[in-house]
C-alpha cells in the first residue's frame, strides 16, 4: 500500500514539474521574442541604411537597377 501511494505521489509530482517546465520554456521564448523586437527597433535605420549602401553597391557593377 505504500508502494503504491509512493508511485502515484511520484506521479502527481512529475505532471507538476512538467506543467512548470512548459511555463519556464514560454516564459524563455516569449524573452527571446521580445529581445528581437528590440533589437529590430534599435537597430532598424542602421540596417536599413547598411542594406541600402549594399543594393547600391552590387548595382553599380551591374547594369540593372533593381533593388
Amino acid at each position: 500500500m505504500i508502494d503504491y501511494l509512493r508511485i502515484v505521489l511520484h506521479r502527481n509530482a512529475s505532471t507538476e514539474e512538467r506543467g512548470a517546465s512548459a511555463v519556464e520554456y514560454g516564459l524563455l521564448i516569449s524573452g527571446i521574442a521580445a529581445l528581437i523586437v528590440a533589437i529590430v527597433f534599435v537597430f532598424g535605420n542602421n540596417l536599413s541604411g547598411l542594406f541600402s549602401d549594399t543594393c547600391n553597391k552590387v548595382t553599380a557593377s551591374v547594369s540593372t537597377n533593381s533593388c
